[in-house]
């Protein structure tokens, strides 16, 4: 018997997601970014918000990436962009994770009129026009936050609500696709024998799923969960490009590249600020895509089939 065939499941994943060289190169990229992006606040020469005489300066050895029309370093202020469209990213794939496998898990598991109304109600969803969704309630907030300042809110409370809500939007429009491929899987799984045993052993619904059920739907929910990052870092991008997500002082990938776009004239084109903000978001999701891709290829049930030995 090889060696591949002694390999636990998740050893043989870890094999295929190793020999996906675009997805390896995609996770290294992905962890150096994130790791400068963090690490900058403490190595940048200069405070993200330093206002100067040196206005759109073009790249060169003391601005790497050039400056703004407030003379701002660009590249400070691109990686600490990118920290937050990667925080927006992450925290609202992580709300739709949560909310996406438990209402997938228990219309899946309950089953019968319960299960039908919960997929209508993602059916309805699904009709809705998402993007408008987190625009008017995005709208909506910034009304409630003007008010709430002009009756002595702090700028920063009113920041830390306002990203509080972009979360919760973004992440309220990405979980639907993870609850109908959970509940696919939980479907399949809870007529299963090991599911079955547990049910005549006298565990109750709660420990069935949290025990059992779960535990072998969490390698679909990484692969889905790395490919709504990439999504949801998207819609990030687009509404602060329309002004609605991250407002000044605070910067965003995309209300870098509105910034950016705002400074094209027919006169002179400063193009350091477009292209170096719009690069490093195409790169950022590039790599988000392909290392999904990659643990989709790993992580899928039908691949670790073709691989195992005729019998």
């Amino acid at each position: 018997m090889s060696e591949a065939n002694l390999q636990s499941p998740t050893g043989r994943a870890w094999q295929r997601f190793k020999s996906n060289r675009a997805g390896w190169c995609s996770a290294w990229f992905l962890a150096g970014f994130v790791l400068l992006a963090a690490l900058w606040p403490a190595l940048a020469p200069y405070p993200p918000d330093a206002i100067s005489d040196a206005q759109f300066r073009p790249p060169s050895a003391a601005h790497w990436f050039g400056t703004d029309v407030h003379g701002r370093d660009l590249l400070t202020r691109v990686l600490y962009g990118a920290r937050i469209s990667l925080l927006v990213g992450g925290v609202g794939a992580g709300v739709s994770l949560v909310i996406g496998v438990l209402w997938g898990a228990v219309a899946g598991y309950v089953g019968g009129r319960l299960d039908g109304l919960m997929m209508r109600i993602v059916d309805v969803l699904y009709a809705l026009p998402s993007i408008v969704f987190v625009i008017v309630l995005l709208t909506a907030l910034n009304g409630i936050l003007d008010r709430s300042q002009a009756r002595g809110w702090s700028g920063e409370t009113s920041r830390s609500v306002q990203l509080l809500g972009l979360f919760v939007g973004l992440g309220a429009i990405s979980w639907l696709t993870m609850a109908r491929i959970v509940r696919g899987e939980v479907l399949s799984l809870r007529t299963r024998p090991f599911v079955e045993a547990s049910r005549a052993l006298g565990a109750g619904h709660a420990r069935i799923l949290w025990l059992h059920i779960l535990p072998n739907v969490v390698g679909i929910a990484i692969v889905y969960l790395a490919l709504t990052v990439p999504a949801v870092v998207l819609y990030e991008s687009f509404l602060s490009y329309l002004g609605l997500g991250i407002q000044p002082p605070q910067a965003s990938l995309g209300s870098l590249i509105a910034e950016g776009a705002s400074q094209i004239n027919p006169i002179r084109i400063y193009w350091w600020v477009i292209v170096f903000p719009a690069a490093t978001l195409a790169l950022a999701l590039l790599a988000l895509n392909f290392l999904g891709d990659a643990l989709r290829d790993a992580l899928d049930p039908g691949s670790a089939l073709d691989q195992s030995p005729a019998h």
